[in-house]
C-alpha cells in the first residue's frame, strides 16, 4: 500500500483572485454613454429639436467623460498589489 501524498499543494481561491482583466470591465459603461449623447443628436436632429442651449453643457459633459476615461484607464492598467493584512503567508 503506499502511503498517501499529504504535500501536495491545493489552491486556495479567495475573493481578490479574481481575473486581472475584470478591471477593463469597468470601461465597457463607457460606450454606453456615447452611445446615448448619439441617440440625443440623433433624436434632435429627427424631429428638428434646438439643443444650442444644451451645447456648453454638453461639452462639459464630453469633457467631464474624458477625464473620467483617462482616470478609469490608469486604474484599470495599474498592477495589482496582493496585501497581507489577513495573515496568511
Amino acid at each position: 500500500m503506499e502511503p498517501l501524498d499529504t504535500d501536495m499543494d491545493y489552491m486556495v481561491r479567495t475573493q481578490g483572485a479574481a481575473n486581472p482583466d475584470s478591471r477593463f470591465n469597468v470601461l465597457l459603461v463607457m460606450p454606453v454613454f456615447g452611445i446615448l449623447l448619439l441617440l440625443i443628436f440623433a433624436i434632435a436632429a429627427i424631429f428638428q429639436i434646438n439643443l444650442s442651449d444644451l451645447i456648453d453643457s454638453l461639452m462639459g459633459l464630453l469633457i467631464f467623460l474624458f477625464f473620467v476615461l483617462i482616470a478609469l484607464l490608469f486604474w484599470a492598467m495599474a498592477p495589482r498589489v496582493r496585501s497581507s493584512s489577513h495573515g496568511h503567508k
